[in-house]
This record gives structure tokens, C-alpha cells and sequence, in this order.
């Protein structure tokens, strides 16, 4: 079975996962906090997380984690695999 048609988000309004504006501040926060809540309960949220950042820059809260969070995410996996490969 699709990890997609096990998420929780199914349930929510999908425009809850898509905030518009600053995520760090006002009631765009508040959302975005909502949103994350939902993917902290959900049986999914690691599959979801993975397709997120294998997929590249993708809109939205996906995995519990906003595009900048996934985008740091992606450039400390870069960083590390790359420091493993000057120890080699």
C-alpha cells in the first residue's frame, strides 16, 4: 500500500499543510505549528519526510518540516556525505 493514502493529512484541510507568508511569525506561524502537529501524530511522517527531500524543493509541510527546514536538512546530509568522502 502508498504511505500517501495513510496520512493523517487526508483528514485536514490540505490549505492547512500550504501557509502563505513569513512561517516564522504571526498567524502563518500558528498554522504552520498546527500542521506540524498533525504530521507529529501521523504513521507516515518519515515516508513523507524522505519523499519531501528526495523530491527537491517542494512547497508546503511535508514530514513535518517547512521547505527551509528540508532545504537545511539537505545541505547537512550534502555536508556530511561529503566530509565522509575526504576521510576515505
Amino acid at each position: 500500500m502508498d504511505w500517501r493514502v495513510r496520512g493523517l493529512c487526508l483528514r485536514e484541510d490540505p490549505d492547512l499543510f500550504f501557509p502563505i507568508g513569513d512561517v516564522t511569525s504571526g498567524p502563518v506561524a500558528l498554522q504552520t505549528d498546527e500542521a506540524k502537529a498533525v504530521c507529529r501524530r501521523c504513521p507516515v511522517r518519515a515516508y513523507c519526510l524522505e519523499w519531501a527531500v528526495d523530491r527537491g524543493p517542494v512547497d508546503g509541510i511535508w514530514g513535518g518540516t517547512t521547505e527551509g527546514e528540508r532545504r537545511a536538512l539537505r545541505r547537512r546530509v550534502a555536508r556530511g556525505s561529503l566530509a565522509t568522502e575526504s576521510a576515505a
